[in-house]
């Protein structure tokens, strides 16, 4: 199922005896579980009839036993096993997924993939007693489209640049994201629905002058100055611009530009490059600017200081000093 099929399920209260939420990305398996520790029963049913159980802590028998009691209070007892992937002996699951009690609503919460050869697995797959999620970590080039949905949904919009920002400095963890989404969405006034820059930086602290997005702009613009002006940022505010999220950013940026420079087609250059069609004037600029041969070079620079920051050849220079030899070499 996916997580909007299973949350409108779950909004109609039709309830399965058995949640299996699974996968790397841990939003919608959290999401999934807090809605029903929230609205499968009232306040008073549950300090009778909810249980909620670690992997780490417990042992597959005592989820067996919680789950074949019966509920006291209400019709159905819930019991959540959160951190299941902990649990040992997981696979002895398949006994009750085949015949579940009807009065229990069991959740597993399991933050990782499920071994496919487990039998438990092809049980779950069949049975219709089971709601089954898989919870997928998203791709970096998924993130801003992800943004723009959420907030579609709840009614706001975001300018594009706001929203590769958000997504360099909080990468592909949803919850960090939602988080500060969030708090931007409480903080705007009722007549502004679309987040920009500047309500980035007044409300989460990311400078929309000072950050990677912005030396990444300026680079492929061969602005030396206000490059060098973002790099002395950076070193004078480590913790905004660490020198590992600048390479790692730098090295996805080129590599793009280099993409570029080979298409035959370049009318299909957002879905190439995997970035919104806003952003593709930039990667043309740039390419402009730095030919196929010189991208290469620049490649190599940035493997070069990325190991130099990590102590490899280097033993006293400062981060802000090798994004600064890093950042002429590239420039120049």
């Amino acid at each position: 199922m996916t997580y909007e099929s299973l949350l409108s399920e779950l909004k109609k209260k039709q309830f399965r005896p058995i949640y299996f939420l699974m996968g790397e990305e841990p939003y919608y398996i959290d999401a999934i579980s807090d809605y029903i520790t929230e609205n499968a029963l009232t306040e008073q049913e549950k300090t009778f009839d909810q249980m909620i159980m670690y992997g780490k802590d417990s042992n597959i028998y005592s989820v067996l036993d919680a789950v074949k009691r019966f509920p006291m209070m209400s019709k159905h007892q819930v019991v959540i096993v959160k951190e299941a992937q902990n649990l040992k002996e997981i696979d002895k699951l398949q006994f009750y997924v085949e015949k579940p009690l009807q009065s229990t609503i069991l959740v597993i919460c399991y933050k990782d993939k499920l071994d496919k050869r487990l039998k438990l697995n092809k049980i779950l797959e069949k049975s219709k007693d089971v709601a089954l999620l898989e919870s997928k970590k998203l791709y970096d080039n998924q993130i801003s489209t992800w943004i723009d949905t959420y907030l579609k949904e709840r009614g706001y919009t975001i300018a594009p640049a706001a929203s590769e920002l958000l997504k360099e400095y909080l990468g592909s963890d949803l919850s960090k994201l939602v988080n500060e989404l969030n708090k931007m969405l409480i903080i705007l006034p009722d007549n502004e629905k679309k987040i920009t820059l500047e309500h980035i930086e007044k409300n989460i602290g990311i400078s929309k002058d000072y950050n990677v997005f912005e030396l990444q702009k300026a680079i492929g613009e061969k602005n030396v100055l206000k490059a060098n002006r973002i790099i002395d940022y950076f070193s004078n505010n480590p913790k905004n611009g660490p020198m590992v999220m600048v390479v790692s950013t730098l090295c996805s940026y080129f590599v793009k530009i280099l993409t570029y420079h080979y298409l035959t087609d370049k009318s299909q250059a957002a879905a190439a490059l995997k970035v919104g069609p806003y952003f593709v004037k930039d990667y043309e600029m740039a390419a402009n600017k730095y030919p196929a041969q010189k991208i290469i070079q620049i490649i190599s620079t940035l493997r070069e200081y990325d190991l130099k920051s990590k102590g490899v050849g280097n033993s006293s220079t400062s981060d802000g000093d090798l994004m600064r030899e890093m950042t002429y070499k590239i420039l120049h």
